[in-house]
């Protein structure tokens, strides 16, 4: 009864915040991503009877771990003790969703190593409710997460679009996504961003449908600034970027009007996401490496999504 899986970070392009259920982790709005490549979670699973108490590797969230593994018990009845060993390769908790790679990484494991035959649609909902944008790390490539479940739109193959993530703080943030969640109704804009949604939604669709990266790009920033000023007319405000954060996202639009097609997007932490198409690749990350606060870079394509592998962490 054991196994492991690979799970990718997701960057969301037009974003959720606020949920519909708090307890059931429906969202108060759809959203579409792209899973990355080289943002990842492993995870090993294994329950048996030898074990005398729950396991699980340090630094992380042992509690939500194990609430989310009560649930799988359940499911088929079994109440053996369980380890669990997790490994991220970029920093945890610091807005670029860990939470998502490491729920759907424990999900696909834990389910496996149950030897629960589950289908994607499935394996999403249960993931969602380990934390909601783990779902979008289940299904491959660019994907919708609407209600229950997230779904693919697209292979990771189907546009050569590249995430480049700058690193301006590695440290844990000090609020939680999960806590800023609660307090969106305070803010005067929230019905003003969920009014527009479904119109940038429909705008972004037509943008996959015909590649036409501009429409994706600014559509993608538009969205990430509005989220943004939800969070920063909260009651506490939530106030995620640093002034390296601010730097990028003034260099971004400067390299736009000087021809680089590169727009950015930045999730509930400091670090920026840097959008752009495969042959701008490499301009955009010799021009990032220009910038005061940049502490490391990691180049993302489009990824598949969580899968069982075979080598395990213990």
């Amino acid at each position: 009864m054991k196994a492991t899986a690979v799970a990718p970070a997701n960057i969301a392009f037009i974003k959720y915040w606020g949920k519909k259920d708090a307890s059931r982790q429906i969202p108060r709005n759809s959203s579409i991503s792209m899973n990355l490549s080289a943002c990842t979670t492993t995870t090993t699973v294994e329950f048996s009877k030898d074990f005398s108490t729950d396991t699980i590797s340090e630094g992380f969230d042992a509690q939500r771990i194990i609430k989310h593994i009560d649930r799988l018990r359940s499911l088929v009845g079994i109440n053996e003790r369980v380890c669990v060993a997790t490994s991220n390769n970029f920093p945890a908790s610091s807005g670029i969703a860990s939470s998502a790679s490491g729920f759907a990484a424990l999900t696909i494991a834990a389910t496996a190593a149950l030897h629960l035959n589950l289908s994607e649609k499935e394996l999403s909902a249960l993931a969602r409710l380990g934390s909601g944008s783990a779902c979008r790390s289940i299904p491959d490539g660019f994907v919708k997460w609407d209600g229950e479940f997230a779904h693919s739109l697209y292979p990771a193959d189907y546009w050569d679009l590249c995430d480049i993530v700058a690193i301006v703080e590695k440290a844990k943030k000090k609020v939680s996504s999960s806590k800023g969640h609660e307090a969106v109704e305070t803010s005067p804009f929230f019905k003003q961003r969920l009014d527009a949604i479904p119109k940038r939604i429909h705008k972004i669709e037509l943008a996959f449908q015909k590649k036409n990266f501009q429409s994706l790009g600014e559509i993608i920033e538009e969205d990430c600034l509005d989220m943004h000023h939800v969070m920063q007319t909260q009651t506490p405000p939530l106030m995620y970027w640093n002034d390296a954060t601010k730097r990028i996202m003034e260099a971004v639009r400067d390299w736009r009007k000087n021809g680089l097609s590169v727009y950015f997007t930045i999730d509930a932490g400091p670090n920026v996401h840097l959008i752009c198409e495969g042959k701008d690749e490499a301009r955009v990350i010799e021009s990032l490496k220009n910038i005061s606060g940049v502490e490391e870079i990691i180049l993302n394509k489009p990824s598949k999504g969580a899968q069982i592998v075979s080598t395990h962490l213990f």
